[in-house]
């Protein structure tokens, strides 16, 4: 018998962003509501019900600031490192940050 393996792909299918059993299913309409402008701090905050606009698994937790706004969806700036990376997120996958 085969054992199972720890790889890479094995780490990140299925129930990597399982949801809580209250709040299954699709989102309310005031996720969809919420006002984001440009120079705005989210964080990126995947939600698996909505497979479009979603942002690779890597960016999860991530802060990031809205630098323009391209259809629907929003590019997000963060950096990793010494590079400054981008994303293009649905505001479904976002939320505002909260400044202390």
């Amino acid at each position: 018998m085969a054992r199972k393996s720890h790889g890479w792909k094995s780490r990140h299918t299925r129930c990597t962003f399982k949801k809580d059993v209250r709040h299954r299913g699709m989102p309310s309409l005031g996720c969809y509501l919420i006002p984001y402008n440009i120079g705005d701090k989210v964080d990126i905050i995947i939600n698996p019900s909505i497979q479009k606009g979603q942002p690779h698994f890597k960016f999860q937790g991530r802060t990031g600031k809205i630098v323009e706004k391209r259809g629907r969806a929003y590019i997000i700036t963060f950096k990793i490192g010494h590079k400054d990376m981008y994303i293009i997120a649905r505001p479904e996958h976002m939320r505002l940050r909260q400044e202390d």
